[in-house]
């Protein structure tokens, strides 16, 4: 019917909650705030790195429309700590003292996160989570989600420093209109040859300046798309208080990023 409004289609896209259910809980209540989603993407690193990484995972498996992929911290904390400390000594043999020593204490923190999650029965969904996942957008926008940059969860992912020529390498041959990161913790927006890449930032850990929890609103319909990146406040005292009174392994160096 000539001037009848589509149907919209509303989703929150989001990364790198690393356990902080307060700075998760701000965002939860952002969307809220912004209206009705129909779906939740989370872009990976749901729990480690943070002091509640049960509680964080319980809120992202009860998300209505949730569409989710694992990031590298996922993977750590679900492959056989066995398996990653002996993959991980080899390269702290050359590593120096202070690369030891973030790796030790990260590699210590996913055992911690693992066994939390395993004692609440919510490690087999973290471990389920794929590599990627691909959505349509009602105008046909073909989507990639995928945690750090198409057919992986690890490396420097999609970055501010990288040159058109870096960033046509890493999405070209990505068969996808749009891609969905996180990883870097850092947001971003920006086209080469058609595609465009999209960093949503990260809704804990924070390596810079702006404090706030970010993600992305995008909504669309068989006319196109809109996107929108959102700003939430929480309380870093709060987030830096149940650090000091949870302890998790890596919790001094998780101080120095609120």
């Amino acid at each position: 019917m000539i001037g009848e409004r589509r149907a919209e289609t509303r989703i929150a896209v989001f990364s790198d909650v690393h356990g902080n259910s307060i700075a998760l809980d701000a965002v939860l209540v952002d969307i809220e705030r912004s209206g009705r989603v129909d779906a939740h993407w989370f872009l990976g690193d749901a729990a480690a790195l943070g002091f509640d990484p049960v509680g964080v995972v319980e809120r992202l498996v009860g998300l209505p429309g949730l569409v989710a992929v694992r990031g590298n911290g996922d993977r750590r904390v679900t492959t056989d700590p066995e398996i990653v400390w002996k993959v991980t000594e080899r390269f702290l043999a050359t590593a120096s003292d202070d690369d030891a020593f973030i790796w030790r204490s990260t590699l210590a923190d996913c055992e911690w996160t693992r066994d939390g999650l395993e004692q609440a029965g919510c490690l087999e969904w973290l471990a389920g989570l794929p590599l990627e996942q691909r959505v349509t957008l009602p105008d046909g926008t073909r989507l990639l989600l995928v945690h750090a940059a198409p057919g992986t969860d690890e490396g420097p992912g999609i970055n501010e420093g990288q040159t058109d020529d870096d960033l046509r390498k890493l999405v070209g041959g990505a068969d996808a209109d749009m891609v969905f990161v996180g990883h870097t913790h850092r947001a971003l927006d920006r086209t080469v040859d058609g595609v465009r890449a999209i960093n949503v930032g990260s809704v804990s850990n924070p390596p810079g300046e702006e404090k706030r929890a970010m993600w992305t609103l995008v909504v669309a319909n068989e006319s196109g798309y809109s996107i929108k990146r959102r700003l939430a406040e929480y309380d870093i005292a709060a987030v830096r208080e149940r650090l000091e009174r949870e302890r998790p392994p890596a919790w001094v160096r998780l101080l120095k990023w609120f």
